[in-house]
């Protein structure tokens, strides 16, 4: 399967978040825009996306205001 552009830059901005356990609202914010943006949420964005909330669910990334 060939991964959009779209979905390595998501990639990109959660392996961040991820790297400094810390995580924005407004990157947060920036990131599901940018799911959202293309009009299409596939299953790679959804994947992305839904380990981004489980993380900061179990506290392994933390949002900060």
């Amino acid at each position: 399967m060939k991964i959009s552009p779209n979905v390595q830059n998501l990639r990109k901005m959660i392996e961040h978040a991820i790297e400094d356990h810390i995580i924005t609202r407004s990157e947060y914010e920036k990131i599901i825009h940018m799911a959202l943006d293309d009009a299409q949420f596939d299953s790679q964005e959804r994947t992305l996306i839904r380990e981004l909330q489980d993380m900061i669910d179990n506290k392994t990334i933390r949002l900060v205001p």
